[in-house]
């Protein structure tokens, strides 16, 4: 089963293909140039939001082109686009996936990334409809928060997204359902509660760039060795014998 496609995708796309048909409709005179203007226009705006969807960002010039006569709706549906997938800032506790974050880390200010450190994990562009198709249930049209989780602490957006579906069984467990938890996130008093899915993503994001990346952590299997440790004693079933695999698993799907 698939999800449908984010609406901000929608959105744009339907934008283009109307600003394409208006031109169309209304055009005068030189009815050839216009055409063949509004389909430049609409090329390029492909081109911009095709790049924004994966992570990219806007090439001031281009956006100049698309919109030469200064036109106020043009204006406002670039910078909507824009604007689309700047992360947020979240704030949360400290919390380390399973076990509890030392006091100290989470008293002080997250750690951004080191500067050029760049690994296999570090953030890159991703086919995003392929993402959103193979999110399912809770985590459903939450592409988006994956990608904006990525840039903020420049890790994977597929890495994310893998560890999220097998922590949630994409998307059906209770952690996800009834506490917005996609990522097995504990805190002082068990298994940590989130008001969106979207705060979880972000500190997931924090934890894995704070307490792994920054501390030389850089595979999937380095991870699972301190994110998942076999034989931990809140893992009596052993699912921990299973989380690099199935991440890697997860992650060869979305790449």
């Amino acid at each position: 089963m698939t999800s449908p496609i984010s609406s901000n995708w929608f959105y744009y796309t339907t934008m283009a293909s109307l600003a394409q048909a208006s031109s169309a409709a209304n055009g005068t005179g030189n009815s050839a140039n216009q055409l063949n203007g509004a389909g430049n226009d609409t090329s390029m705006f492909m081109t911009l939001l095709s790049s924004m969807m994966q992570g990219g960002e806007m090439d001031p010039s281009m956006m100049a082109a698309m919109n030469p006569a200064g036109n106020s709706d043009n204006s406002q549906m670039m910078a909507q686009l824009n604007n689309a997938y700047k992360p947020i800032s979240v704030s949360m506790p400290g919390v380390t996936a399973h076990v509890i974050t030392p006091p100290a880390a989470a008293e002080g200010a997250v750690q951004p990334a080191v500067p050029n450190l760049k690994t296999d994990l570090s953030f890159k562009p991703i086919q995003f409809i392929k993402l959103e198709n193979t999110l399912d249930g809770k985590l459903s049209g939450t592409s988006a928060h994956f990608i904006n989780a990525g840039k903020k602490y420049d890790l994977d957006p597929n890495f994310l997204s893998a560890i999220a579906i097998h922590e949630t069984g994409n998307g059906s467990s209770r952690a996800v359902n009834e506490k917005n938890n996609v990522a097995g996130m504990m805190g002082r008093n068990g298994l940590r509660s989130y008001d969106s899915l979207e705060e979880s993503i972000f500190d997931m994001a924090r934890n894995l760039r704070q307490n792994y990346l920054n501390q030389g952590i850089t595979t999937v299997s380095a991870v699972g060795a301190k994110y998942a440790p076999v034989g931990a004693g809140n893992d009596p079933t052993g699912l921990n014998n299973h989380w690099v695999t199935g991440v890697n698993r997860q992650l060869n799907k979305l790449t």
